[in-house]
């Protein structure tokens, strides 16, 4: 196997795969949940193919914000473009002019295993015996440093950082077998958590790790097939929801067929374990997931908290903007009137540097304005999705008290974050998680909150939908119950000179 990135026909921009994303991954200081994962799509014969791709990360885009890239085919040849930034940064309409073909894969990424660099932009473009193979992934492999050692020892050489050319270097192992077979052969020996696109020139292949912890979805677009992180990229293009890949499985789409193939032994039976935090978080409001729709499931948690944990108050508010649907249900549950007390500033430079305490502060007053003419006197019961850190809380209780509030009162969506994430979010050091050996009450003390309280766990679920269970998600950065078993040295710079 030749590098991973090299390709025939690369529309590559020129710039220093070396050089680092300038600080904060391109973010804004304010963060207020975890740091988001990936999001993949693609498309299987289609003569817009890569504009709809570049529509389909668009709707993507909240799914990672460090870069983005295409690869498309014409069924001979291989057309890629990767860069860092946004989707609309990224391309314009002379580069996907330049992205021929009727088939294309995408990827919008936030870096979980490996640096923010041009080199470990997606998806990989490797060249092996069989030909070009695209392969665009969201997730983590949580052996992927043991698996990168052997393969080192025994004589591989990596050109990039990230877990995704593990999998890219297992599938050319595989000599004897033809790329499905390969494919197989390689989800065998990885654990974590994955959704996979592979594109060909005459192939678009989906994956879905067995747990089903990262999300993967089938659509259709007239006589197109279509492949998504989340359904809200369906209706961005036009296409129609068909159903979830089931975990474990591996769709083959070639010429006028779509053949599905138990890929890895499914652990769903059992134990579904898709990521909780989807509901809670990542997902787009208008996005379905396992027929549930997210802005409901999320609007109910607001209802089950405000049973859980009423309190006086005159109004109610959400964090913009993923915490809104909660609180909406929050208020209409608790009789207590929604306000729009904290406007979000949609217009924020993405380079804003926060290397200090004082710039992060005035991180969140450049992303959000508090309303002083709602807040002013009033008791205010503040709703928010999470709390991973707390530092962004107490800048937001702050600035709620600056505006006039004379109480407020934080309640959560979901439970304390008390455990590090390894399939596919970046949480960062679990050390610095403010539910980590502190109490609610210490927790409060430091957010600066009169009140707080959080979702229980149990609460959560039933808010999600009928019919399901504690079991059938991952909840391990809640509980600590991880569906694979977290190996040492499975840090996000494992590969990286110093890193762990």
């Amino acid at each position: 196997m030749d590098g991973a990135g090299r390709g025939r026909n690369r529309v590559e921009p020129a710039q220093d795969p070396t050089l680092p994303l300038a600080l904060a991954h391109f973010a804004p200081s304010y963060r207020k949940g975890p740091v988001d994962e990936c999001g993949v799509f693609g498309i299987y014969n289609n003569t817009s193919a890569a504009h709809l791709t570049y529509l389909g990360l668009y709707a993507l885009q909240h799914r990672g914000q460090e870069s983005a890239g295409i690869i498309a085919t014409d069924g001979q040849e291989m057309y890629s473009h990767r860069n860092m930034g946004l989707v609309s940064e990224v391309f314009d309409e002379a580069v996907i002019g330049d992205l021929k073909g009727r088939s294309a894969i995408g990827h919008v990424r936030y870096s979980t295993t490996g640096s923010s660099v041009l080199g470990n932009a997606q998806p990989l473009l490797v060249q092996s015996r069989r030909g070009s193979l695209a392969i665009a992934h969201n997730g983590n492999l949580v052996n992927a440093h043991e698996l990168r050692e052997r393969l080192e020892q025994e004589g591989a050489i990596f050109t990039t950082t990230v877990d995704t050319e593990v999998m890219a270097h297992l599938i050319a192992r595989h000599r004897k077998a033809g790329l499905e077979e390969a494919i197989v052969h390689m989800l065998g020996e990885v654990r974590g958590a994955y959704a996979l696109l592979f594109l060909t020139e005459d192939k678009l292949i989906g994956v879905r790790d067995p747990h089903g912890i990262r999300p993967l979805s089938l659509g259709k677009l007239n006589g197109s097939w279509v492949l998504a992180s989340e359904s809200c990229a369906f209706d961005t293009v036009g296409a129609d929801y068909v159903r979830d890949v089931a975990p474990g499985e591996m769709v083959v789409i070639s010429g006028d067929t779509v053949r599905s193939t138990q890929a890895v032994p499914s652990q769903a039976p059992q134990q579904p374990r898709l990521c909780v935090f989807e509901y809670i978080y990542f997902s787009r409001p208008d996005t379905d997931l396992q027929g549930r729709n997210v802005h409901a499931s999320r609007k109910e948690m607001g209802r089950q908290l405000a049973r859980e944990a009423p309190v006086a108050a005159d109004v109610v508010i959400g964090v913009p903007d993923s915490s809104i649907s909660a609180a909406t249900g929050y208020a209409e549950e608790s009789g207590i009137p929604y306000e729009m007390g904290l406007i979000k500033n949609r217009y924020i430079g993405r380079t804003f540097i926060s290397p200090d305490q004082e710039g992060r502060r005035r991180g969140v007053r450049l992303k959000l304005n508090a309303l002083k003419k709602v807040l002013e006197g009033k008791r205010v019961v503040l709703v928010d999705d999470s709390v991973v850190r707390g530092t962004t809380s107490r800048h937001l209780v702050n600035l709620l008290r600056e505006a006039g509030a004379r109480e407020v009162h934080m309640r959560i969506s979901s439970p304390p974050y008390r455990f590090g994430c390894h399939y596919g979010i970046d949480t960062g050091d679990t050390a610095q998680l403010v539910a980590v050996g502190r109490s609610m009450e210490q927790i409060r003390d430091l957010v600066g909150a009169d009140s707080l309280y959080y979702l229980s766990l149990e609460g959560m679920v039933k808010a999600i939908g009928t019919g399901v269970a504690t079991g059938d998600f991952c909840h391990a950065c809640f509980t600590g119950d991880y569906p694979e078993p977290i190996p040492e040295g499975a840090g996000k710079f494992a590969f990286e000179k110093g890193g762990s």
